[in-house]
């Protein structure tokens, strides 16, 4: 990796942390999915991961809403799942032939928001899963209260930032660093 690559990883994470402390009275309403996910898209699942990784091994660390090492953990390995998600949708990019998204940006857009949805679902089943085993909860009960209302805003949430978000931000993080063919650069505008 070039200095370029790693400032950017670098900056993605500390833009990651930021933001959640930013939105910290919002709950579920968060950018870390998105930026993690662009990551993963940009650099690969690897560095997506890492993203995720490292942006919840600070920011729950640091949590002003409190510290639960079970939850911590859950939190920060299944944020991965945005990382690798956002590689394999490139790898998903490159391998098929996808043209009538990449030149319509509704289509574009509305695609990437329910990748985004789907990866907030996954999220939020394992995050609440922990959760109702470290209450003494049922995990069906932990789950179906915790998507009410929770996981319905962040779901909501997601969609929109993945929707209106990813096309944009890979267009331009790709432009910078350079990688990816021309129809990557042209996704986002």
């Amino acid at each position: 990796m070039n200095s370029r690559r790693i400032a950017i990883i670098a900056m993605l994470s500390a833009l990651s942390i930021g933001t959640n402390y930013a939105l910290l009275s919002f709950f579920n309403v968060k950018f870390m999915d998105l930026i993690v996910f662009v990551g993963g898209f940009c650099f690969g699942p690897v560095v997506g991961a890492s993203i995720g990784i490292v942006s919840w091994a600070i920011y729950g660390t640091l949590n002003p809403l409190g510290f639960s090492l079970p939850i911590w953990l859950s939190t920060m390995f299944s944020e991965t799942i945005y990382g690798i998600g956002g590689g394999l949708v490139r790898r998903i990019f490159i391998s098929n032939d996808l043209s009538e998204f990449k030149n319509d940006r509704i289509n574009i857009y509305a695609l990437f928001g329910t990748f985004g949805v789907f990866l907030t679902f996954l999220y939020d089943f394992f995050t609440n899963v922990v959760f109702g085993y470290v209450n003494g909860l049922d995990a069906l009960f932990a789950v179906v209260m915790g998507f009410v209302p929770f996981g319905i805003v962040h779901a909501f949430s997601n969609a929109l930032f993945f929707g209106l978000g990813c096309a944009p931000a890979i267009s331009i993080i790709l432009r910078f660093v350079g990688g990816g063919n021309a129809c990557f650069k042209r996704i986002g505008g």
